[in-house]
């Protein structure tokens, strides 16, 4: 059993989700991680990612839907 936790955005309105994910992101210490649940593939999340801190962060797709998509995003380890 993992002890990361899971962020499910299914139910959110989508102009709610980014700023979700990416608060819980900025609460992650380092070498911790977090579940993101979609129903999408969050493929511009991964770019804004990548735009906003390039390196310090990682990213894992755990599930490629076709209906849900899980992906582990976390902080390296200092």
């Amino acid at each position: 059993m993992s002890n990361t936790p899971v962020l499910d955005v299914r139910t959110l309105v989508p102009a709610e989700r980014h700023r979700r994910i990416f608060t819980t992101y900025e609460g992650l210490s380092a070498g911790a991680a977090f579940e993101l649940v979609n129903d999408h593939d969050p493929k511009p999340l991964y770019y804004q990612f990548d735009a906003e801190h390039r390196g310090a962060f990682t990213w894992r797709y755990l599930e490629q839907g076709p209906e849900v998509w899980r992906v582990e995003i976390g902080r390296p380890a200092a």
